[in-house]
């Protein structure tokens, strides 16, 4: 039995409660909650959703108010139909459940979100896990890989999408764990992921890349020692940069590293968010 101020109760505290959260400007955000202790929000990556974490909540929410949900137009999020900001969806989120503060853990496209919300609000935020993050304001190299992405995009091509976050993201491959999950993953969110990145507003201005030294919070930076050797850049400037830091490299995950070592992961943000 859940309270009627939607916290779970102690003795329900991994109980999973899914709302639809309202979205800025219309439609809505697919959110998940359980647990219960200080809050923690999880955040995917482009083309995921909320399933990235499913190995990593269970344990997480023995310890912590966890709140998961999907990124504006993917997994069971409505699709945009007008420009929307993640940052802002970000603040709807922890307005939703009524949180004045949270620690924020979030990969790739994630990280980059918790990065610029932080510095939009940094009394909204508590603590930071950066999980294979990318960060606003950096300068990504131009090779094959980028060129075949943007014209997957510009022709619409779902299947070549999928192909192409696979192989590029999840060299590790099916057979390793969480294969067949990621799969499945990519392929329901590709034709979402085409659909919704046409709305994806544009900030020029956004660059948390040249103003990592004004977020205080402490900070964890992860990822995996298979993930793409840009992404090794990216967390060796976060750590460099942010005033307090650390990194750790993962052996044996790639860029779905909730999914390929789950355990470890859960280990390094209990320790962190203690």
């Amino acid at each position: 039995m859940r309270s009627n101020t939607g916290r779970p109760d102690p003795l329900d505290a991994l109980d999973a409660l899914a709302v639809d959260v309202p979205a800025p400007g219309g439609g809505r955000l697919w959110a998940e909650r359980s647990g219960s202790g200080s809050p923690v929000i999880l955040l995917h990556g482009a083309g995921m959703d909320a399933r990235l974490w499913d190995a990593v909540v269970p344990e997480l929410a023995r310890h912590h108010d966890v709140v998961r949900y999907d990124a504006r137009g993917l997994g069971r999020s409505s699709l945009p139909g007008r420009p929307f900001d993640d940052v802002e969806d970000l603040l709807a989120v922890l307005d939703h459940f009524g949180l004045d503060r949270a620690a924020l853990v979030g990969l790739s496209m994630g990280g980059e979100t918790a990065l610029d919300f932080t510095l939009a609000h940094p009394g909204r935020v508590g603590a930071l896990a950066l999980v294979g993050a990318s960060v606003s304001g950096h300068d990504w190299p131009q090779d094959p890989q980028s060129s075949a992405y943007a014209t997957a995009r510009r022709e619409r091509d779902a299947a070549a999408l999928a192909a192409l976050e696979l192989s590029i993201w999840a060299p590790l491959g099916r057979t390793a764990s969480g294969g067949a999950l990621i799969e499945t993953m990519v392929a329901d969110n590709a034709e979402r992921r085409i659909a919704g990145e046409a709305f994806f507003a544009h900030f020029p201005d956004r660059d948390a890349e040249s103003r990592l030294g004004e977020i205080a919070v402490p900070t964890l930076v992860v990822h995996g020692d298979r993930d793409h050797p840009e992404i090794a850049a990216i967390a060796e400037r976060l750590v460099a940069d942010l005033p307090d830091a650390h990194g750790v490299t993962v052996p044996e995950a790639d860029h779905y590293l909730p999914l390929r070592t789950p355990e470890r992961l859960v280990e390094l943000l209990l320790a962190h968010l203690a």
